[in-house]
């Protein structure tokens, strides 16, 4: 029986609403931000996707990782959002952030010392 791969399902999760967050700063000619938050915030979960078909131990690691530099962008974006006047709030998104980035930050780290 094949297990659930958590940080995967919250990766897909997360760009969903990233997409949706995107959309609605779109509504409101937010496009420059709106367009570097769907970049990385959808591409933390392509990396991680991508992980799951490694070439070796290495490559897991190093897409992992990838995806890790592209949470600490998103995070980014989503503070500027929030300190930004007529933005809406991410707080929300934060947080499911914050959860993405510490289960990397695990599996990066069991990972390299294993």
């Amino acid at each position: 029986m094949k297990q659930e791969n958590v940080l995967l399902n919250l990766s897909i999760e997360f760009a969903v609403e990233i997409i949706k967050f995107c959309e609605i700063l779109d509504k409101s000619n937010k496009y420059v931000i709106s367009k570097q938050l769907l970049r990385s915030g959808t591409s933390i979960g392509a990396n991680i996707h991508e992980a799951q078909s490694p070439e070796s131990k290495n490559d897991f690691i190093h897409k992992l990782k990838i995806a890790h530099k592209e949470s600490i962008e998103t995070k980014y974006w989503l503070i500027l959002c929030d300190k930004s006047e007529n933005y809406p709030s991410t707080k929300e998104l934060q947080e499911k952030l914050k959860n993405i980035i510490k289960l990397l930050s695990y599996i990066i780290y069991k990972s390299s010392t294993d």
